[in-house]
């Protein structure tokens, strides 16, 4: 059995839209020595829908600290929502972005931290609204999932009790911020890879120093 690395993430989540190109090259480095899977951390789950406007006066400040640092940037369809937060009709939840990755990571398992980069992309830089399901289409001839089962799925009770548990999951990972790495090499054994945005080189040298221990 391979070791497990879990990225817990959250498709609304700037950081790890800048921390994507890191975890993506991490992915296809160490496919070889660790199994990968994606847990969706339920940042924005409110109870009743909350406009857009409040967090995007946020990222108007946030947005260049994330793109200085990480070398991502933001598309202009998405920025038009942030300097436009009288007009946009954006109601954001974590909810659909999780049920859609559940669904997706069900046909590709071994692709979920590719997938997890196109959902933030799709947000970030092309601007789409995850809460809308046309959001995902473009995404599914990729993958080569099934149009119409994906829809059905979108819907059902089934796949939001899944992105349900992978939120709880994260809780009792104490999770409490995004992005974070962590690495299970047994049933018990946890390390903590990365707590917030890092760069490459650190995250690369701290799973060296988890592979070098004598119980992986």
């Amino acid at each position: 059995m391979k070791p497990l690395l879990i990225y817990c993430y959250d498709a609304y989540c700037g950081w790890c839209y800048g921390f994507s190109k890191v975890i993506v090259r991490i992915e296809e480095e160490y496919r070889d020595k660790f199994d990968f899977d994606v847990f969706s951390g339920g940042m924005i789950l409110p109870e009743k829908p909350q406009h857009f406007a409040s967090m995007a006066k946020y990222i108007q400040g946030a947005y260049k600290r994330v793109e200085e640092l990480t070398g991502i940037k933001f598309g202009d369809d998405f920025l038009w929502h942030v300097f436009h937060p009288d007009e946009t009709d954006w109601f954001p939840s974590s909810e659909m972005p999780a049920i859609a990755l559940c669904i997706m990571k069900e046909y590709h398992p071994d692709k979920a931290v590719q997938m997890a980069s196109d959902l933030q992309y799709a947000l970030n830089y092309e601007g789409r609204d995850l809460t809308d399901g046309e959001a995902y289409r473009h995404l599914l001839p990729k993958y080569n999932i099934p149009e119409e089962a994906f829809y059905t799925k979108l819907k059902s009770e089934e796949y939001k009790e899944k992105a349900h548990y992978e939120f709880a999951l994260v809780k009792q990972l104490q999770v409490t911020g995004f992005p974070t790495v962590l690495a299970q090499v047994s049933d018990s054994k946890f390390y903590l890879l990365a707590q917030g945005y890092t760069d490459y080189e650190t995250l690369k040298e701290r799973i060296e120093k988890v592979l070098s221990e004598p119980d992986v």
